[in-house]
């Protein structure tokens, strides 16, 4: 068989049987059938066989050729943010509860990974976004996401004020619980649960959708994806605020603050099998229904 990827990385998540269980089993198909193989190390010891080889994540970004990631859209999220600095593919196995990035499924993964492996796939590159966080002119933090960046208060139910300027024009100031700005990718996650759009992949377009504002008039607005959005937190805010990156890194915000969103030069390169279809995701995940006839 012609080997399209010649060096596979393997990245799960830790501690889970499931994952491990499917971790072990492509260790095995790959090495019978002649590939090097990368085991990230805090899964290493999901593989009982001797002489493997262990990286770090970034390890595997720099040598492999694809890297395969068994875990959740969670787990998928915070492999794919560090994997989008080096030029690999990536794909994943579903091992967790909804599915949108992780297309293989652990009950029959072997017979599509065959093919894939054989050079049988589509590929489709998805841009990311960066947070930075200012106080006083001054950099103060920084962090990529796939999904969402999110302003918000540091406390549940807990408003706070801020302004939205894109491209440097103002463009409202709000009284809210936050704002999530969303890429397409993310759309389908806790940006669709707050009202937002569905962006299908494809799109240069960024979301932002506004959480339980003080107003009956606010409401989602999609923006070019290549516009910088800037986040104005008013004086007057006395709650500790955050910016929170796929749900995950979280960075401190204070009264006074400026948050810059802007698409990141990072890229996720996300290897599908041939017969992937977006909209059959879509159907799937959610429950629409099908054709009449």
């Amino acid at each position: 068989m012609h080997q399209h990827y010649k060096t596979i990385g393997l990245i799960g998540k830790p501690n889970h049987q499931g994952a491990s269980d499917t971790i072990s089993s492509l260790y095995q198909y790959l090495i019978d059938n002649d590939y090097q193989v990368l085991i990230e190390s805090s899964v290493a010891s999901s593989i009982t066989a001797t002489n493997t080889t262990v990286c770090a994540i970034t390890e595997i970004g720099e040598q492999a050729d694809l890297a395969i990631v068994v875990g959740g859209d969670g787990y998928m999220l915070g492999a794919a943010r560090v994997l989008a600095c080096y030029d690999i593919g990536v794909i994943g196995v579903n091992r967790g509860n909804l599915g949108f990035l992780t297309d293989l499924s652990p009950d029959d993964i072997i017979a599509p990974l065959a093919k894939i492996l054989a050079g049988e796939s589509r590929s489709e590159n998805r841009f990311i976004i960066e947070a930075e966080v200012y106080r006083h002119g001054k950099l103060k933090s920084s962090n990529s996401a796939v999904n969402e960046a999110v302003l918000h208060a540091g406390k549940v139910a807990s408003m706070i004020e801020f302004e939205v300027h894109i491209d440097d024009c103002f463009m409202f100031s709000q009284r809210s619980d936050g704002l999530i700005i969303s890429t397409p990718t993310g759309s389908t996650a806790y940006s669709m649960s707050a009202g937002g759009p569905i962006l299908t992949p494809n799109l240069n377009a960024l979301s932002l959708v506004p959480m339980f504002p003080h107003t009956l008039t606010s409401r989602p607005i999609v923006v070019d994806g290549d516009s910088e959005i800037k986040l104005i937190l008013a004086n007057e805010n006395q709650e500790s605020l955050q910016v929170s990156c796929d749900g995950h890194v979280i960075l401190a915000v204070m009264p006074g603050d400026e948050v810059i969103i802007r698409k990141s030069e990072a890229t996720i390169r996300l290897v599908h099998p041939l017969d992937h279809n977006y909209f059959t995701v879509l159907r799937n995940k959610l429950g629409w229904g099908n054709k009449l006839y």
